[in-house]
């Protein structure tokens, strides 16, 4: 490993890099705040009600419990310099796991600062901006060379940083991340694309490990395949979106060009390239020139990314509806139910219900207004991981598509437990915002409420912007048409807008201070 780590900084530049050299982190002292205690800070969590849903409530608190039990500090000489949440899994943060934990884990923001575990990958970046997906904490080491089809990715920290934003619209912060994530992506368009300027990964590198995605004869899980990978491809379209809006808010209006000049070139690319219009689907590409025909879940990011045209999103989106392809007792599974691979108990990827793709799934869906469906699938998804907990008193890595036990619903055949990790998504991130259809937008002030729930339910506690706490409930109703009777407290100027019934009612309640 040292030869490997040492020949591998030969090829880096004697300075970093003009955005490196700006990251803050880098030189970041260490934080040494004491870490809080679930006991010490429940009370000032966000304080859900759901009406003759207790034991959701119950899972709702677990995964706190979990969360708060995985918090870590710096070690002395690593290089870390914030305290963080540890991913659960083996030792390491990781970049993919980190950016979806933290999106729930912004809902206790004012009690933990879990957006700093993002600060441990940062002041880790190397001179030439290559950031390591998985770093280890007891030592800051990283897990991978950087030249390894598996030491990088996915690369969704900007789109993490973002949702913070938008729920914190904290300036300070987006002008401290947004060099190293300039850089980071930077150093993917070099070392990670084709001619065409398409991207690749590997089934570690995209995290979704065992996806039978590549050419037979490839490694499934460490080899690019020379392969056209569209999750790859649909995040770093994602990712300029992000950096465009980022740099005109913070007026680093020189990056400009050159991201939408990327923009432009992979929506048209992977619009020519990888979409089949017989099946309505994105496909990867084999250096054959042939599509791998393989529904997987790293096609949905397209909906995130925005890159299909309403006609197109249709199609696509048609796919979860499908029996044969997404539509499972529980959704969304990330390969289809058609698949020679897939399995109705789990098989890790090959069929597993996952955390992270479903609220990617969920949040694409809000790009082209399908708020039924995701409610509908968000539901689905909690059932389940609620009805599991009921059982087990925790939570799990992945679940399984199909009530394969005894006709209940079941955990991932391969699934690791107490998994918070990005599992607290479910109870937490995806009750309040798909469950109860709550959405924060701090920079606007103001939040939408899509009421679809019959229920009593709501929030008190709710953290909005850098200062705001809110009060938001909902009394019950006999239908989806009646007019949602609303409790809406604040302590800041914000508006909220109620959307309720198939017409798409709407009503705003604005509290000036």
């Amino acid at each position: 490993m040292d030869f490997f780590k040492q020949n591998d900084e030969i090829t880096l530049p004697p300075q970093p890099l003009p955005l490196v050299a700006e990251n803050y982190f880098i030189t970041k002292e260490p934080d040494t705040t004491p870490l809080p205690t679930f006991e010490d800070s429940k009370d000032k969590l966000p304080i859900p009600t759901w009406e003759g849903h207790d034991d959701y409530i119950r899972c709702y608190w677990r995964a706190w419990e979990l969360a708060f039990g995985n918090l870590g500090s710096p070690v002395p000489g690593t290089g870390f310099v914030s305290n963080f949440i540890d991913t659960a899994f083996n030792g390491c943060v990781f970049m993919w796991d980190s950016s979806f934990i933290l999106m729930f884990g912004k809902y206790a923001d004012r009690i933990f600062n879990f957006q700093g575990t993002l600060d441990n990958l940062y002041s880790h970046q190397h001179k030439d901006g290559f950031i390591c997906r998985e770093i280890e904490e007891a030592t800051g080491r990283d897990h991978f060379t950087r030249y390894d089809p598996a030491s990088t990715g996915p690369d969704i920290m900007t789109w993490c940083e973002w949702e913070y934003y938008l729920n914190f619209g904290n300036l300070d912060r987006l002008a401290k991340v947004f060099p190293p994530l300039m850089a980071y992506h930077r150093w993917m368009s070099e070392f990670r694309t084709w001619p065409d300027g398409t991207y690749w990964s590997s089934g570690w590198g995209c995290g979704m490990d065992n996806l039978p995605r590549v050419q037979p004869g490839y490694s499934v899980m460490y080899s690019h395949g020379h392969m056209i990978w569209v999750d790859a491809c649909m995040q770093e379209l994602n990712n300029c979106n992000i950096l465009i809006k980022m740099a005109e808010i913070l007026d680093r209006k020189e990056f400009i060009p050159e991201l939408e000049a990327e923009r432009d070139n992979l929506e048209a690319v992977i619009n020519q390239k990888l979409w089949d219009e017989e099946t309505g689907f994105y496909y990867d590409l084999w250096k054959t020139g042939e599509w791998n025909r393989v529904r997987h879940a790293g096609a949905f990011w397209a909906l995130l990314a925005e890159c299909a045209s309403p006609e197109r999103a249709e199609k696509l989106i048609a796919h979860l509806e499908d029996e044969n392809g997404f539509k499972t007792p529980t959704r969304v599974p990330c390969l289809s139910v058609d698949h020679s691979w897939y399995g109705k108990s789990g098989g890790y990827w090959c069929g597993g219900v996952w955390a992270p793709t479903n609220y990617m799934i969920l949040k694409g869906l809000d790009k082209y207004g399908k708020y039924g469906l995701s409610h509908e699938i968000a539901m689905d998804y909690l059932y389940t991981v609620v009805e599991v907990f009921k059982e087990t008193n925790t939570l799990f890595e992945n679940y399984a598509p199909e009530f394969v036990n005894d006709g209940k619903p079941s955990k991932g055949e391969i699934a690791m437990k107490d998994f918070v990790g990005w599992t607290g998504l479910a109870p937490i991130s995806i009750l309040f915002e798909y469950i109860f259809g709550i959405k924060p937008d701090a920079g606007k002030k103001k939040i939408t409420w899509d009421v679809t729930l019959l229920e009593k339910h709501g929030t008190e506690q709710y953290p909005f912007g850098v200062d705001g706490e809110m009060t938001l409930m909902c009394e019950a109703r006999s239908s989806a048409s009646e007019k949602p009777v609303i409790t809406f407290e604040s302590n800041i100027p914000v508006t909220l807008e109620v959307i309720w019934g198939e017409e798409g009612n709407k009503q705003s309640f604005v509290i000036e201070k």
